[in-house]
């Protein structure tokens, strides 16, 4: 069972910037792609950024691209999200999952979750 724990939420005015990341202690890391998706409520989960084992692909929903960045430290055994340029519509609860190594936008193949962490962006 692969535990993942984020951070880095919280209150930040628009067009302010944060970073989350998720750490874990899991040994073989580097063999997992990273996902992070967000959720407000009354809706479905959605897609943000994923990344694969090796970092050397990323993948973002249109929503974001150009303003979020995913990146890793598998030495560190974290996966970060880079938010810049923040809008009230990023208002949610940000999820990092776990998947084997190849990223893909689909919630549904994500194996392992972290629990969320909230991001709230005043106007």
């Amino acid at each position: 069972q692969v535990q993942l724990v984020e951070s880095g939420g919280g209150l930040v005015q628009a067009g302010g910037s944060l970073r989350l990341s998720c750490t874990t202690s899991e040994r073989t890391f580097s063999d997992y792609a990273m996902g992070w998706f967000r959720q407000t409520p009354g809706k479905a989960r959605e897609f943000v950024a994923a990344i694969n084992w090796s970092g050397a692909s990323t993948y973002y929903a249109g929503s974001v691209k150009g303003r979020f960045t995913i990146s890793r430290d598998n030495a560190k055994n974290t996966v970060y999200l880079q938010m810049n340029t923040l809008k009230p519509e990023d208002t949610a609860v940000y999820y990092c999952a776990a998947r084997s190594r190849i990223a893909t936008m689909e919630l549904a193949s994500y194996d392992y979750w972290g629990q969320g962490t909230q991001v709230t962006v005043s106007s």
